[in-house]
């Protein structure tokens, strides 16, 4: 079976990122390349700089990703024409010139906002897959977060985007979008919520809902986490005033017999920490490794999940699950789906609600146990790296055949996707 060659577009890139979407693009790559197949990701990185993130001290490891990120004398300038026209003005040159370096069989369009706009579908061959990892397609600001205060139930985006003071972009009224949205053979939405979000916020064309996964550990650790002196629950992301950290406090506040400890950090962090000074049971532990952090997952009584926006997924839900972890989530977006169909959690919507699902949780050590299992089989049949890459392929390979792209879909139907070739150790290129 012959290896494909694979061209991927996002705004964000680690080390040149910041949240979950770029984490899941970056784990599609290596899982891709796991594979046997080039990939190369085209990033911004002047997005990353220009927001405040530092620049990485060395090159990332060598994990076979071929990686170029853009970068020009002035990033602010380039972000705005961009933001502005829609288009990749400044590096327009450069994004010709790598695009005609090969003839990709696909290219893959990720969160493009800043790295080319919806005019970045003009660059890239092959077959063309668009995934919205959040709500820019339809959404200005991404996250149907309305006038920075509310969730959004109808579209006012003129005065919306500058409640959050940005410059509005004329071309959302034009049907550019749409235009070039018809150039894509797939469009993925990460779970169905976003899906009819997408659909009732007026996104012409249909999406297939795909998820984000996860790939499986090589070990379960069977020592319990010793790392803090009394039960706790868990709190992992960024800390974002839409995250909804703030409205668990008061529970925490009521509730004496745990802890909560919250992993992560960000703009809201500071306010955050001033509304918990008073509990010396509400924990600031920042950033953690992979492998810290899934010692805090495993020695979790939960992990609570209080967004009080539209996520379009929600990454940490099924980081929990793989950990055999419960989940205590917001009756919000996707959640109500990803916790019902695992059987692992409980939703709330009220401070009641929340307190009666951590009594429950701590108080019911059959119960807990029962909701961990539960989380693991789903995390297993569901969320697993190589279910959700045979239904990347199975996905890939009907748009294909629509596109009459016979010998690509034959390539994807023998389950180029599906195969768990192991890295060889092909070297990263820095462009």
């Amino acid at each position: 079976m012959r290896s494909l060659d694979i061209l991927m577009f996002t705004t964000f890139y680690p080390p040149y990122s910041f949240g979950g979407d770029a984490i899941g693009t970056q784990r599609m790559a290596q899982a891709l390349v796991e594979r046997g197949h080039r990939v190369t990701v085209v990033h911004d990185e002047d997005s990353f700089l220009i927001l405040g993130g530092k620049p990485p001290a060395g090159d990332p490891p060598d994990d076979g990703v071929i990686r170029i990120g853009l970068r020009s004398r002035s990033g602010l300038a380039s972000n705005l024409l961009t933001q502005q026209t829609g288009r990749p003005v400044v590096h327009a040159a450069r994004l010709r010139e790598i695009t005609a370096e090969r003839d990709y069989d696909i290219t893959w369009y990720n969160n493009v906002s800043l790295v080319g706009g919806p005019g970045i579908l003009d660059y890239g061959s092959g077959l063309k897959l668009y995934e919205a990892h959040e709500h820019w397609l339809v959404c200005p600001s991404h996250v149907l977060w309305r006038y920075n205060r509310e969730l959004c139930d109808k579209k006012d985006c003129l005065r919306c985007v500058l409640s959050f003071k940005r410059p509005p972009q004329m071309w959302r009224y034009t049907g550019y979008l749409d235009r070039q949205m018809d150039k894509a053979d797939l469009i993925v939405a990460k779970s169905a919520f976003s899906r009819r979000k997408h659909r009732d916020f007026g996104l012409r064309r249909e999406m297939q809902v795909l998820p984000y996964f996860l790939p499986d550990l090589d070990h379960q650790a069977t020592e319990p986490f010793t790392g803090h002196p009394r039960p706790y629950f868990l709190f992992v992301g960024r800390l974002e005033k839409i995250k909804g950290l703030q409205d668990v406090f008061p529970a925490m506040d009521r509730y004496p017999d745990a802890d909560l400890l919250i992993l992560g950090d960000g703009d809201y962090a500071p306010a955050l920490k001033d509304l918990a000074k008073d509990n010396p049971r509400i924990r600031f532990l920042g950033r953690k490794s992979p492998d810290e952090l899934a010692a805090y997952y495993r020695g979790a009584l939960g992990l609570i999940v209080p967004s009080v926006c539209y996520e379009t997924f929600g990454i940490i839900l099924i980081e929990s699950f793989r950990l055999g972890t419960p989940v205590i989530a917001r009756r919000l977006g996707p959640f109500p789906e990803i916790v019902e169909h695992a059987g692992a959690g409980t939703l709330f919507e009220t401070e009641d609600e929340l307190i009666s699902a951590m009594t429950t949780l701590q108080g019911s050590a059959p119960e807990r146990a029962a909701l961990s299992a539960a989380a693991r089989q789903a995390f297993e049949t569901t969320w697993r790296e190589d279910r959700v890459l045979a239904q990347y392929g199975a996905a890939l390979a009907r748009a294909a055949h629509r596109a009459g792209k016979t010998e690509l879909a034959q390539v994807l139907d023998a389950g180029a996707f599906e195969n768990g070739a192991s890295y060889a150790g092909a070297s990263v290129a820095m462009r």
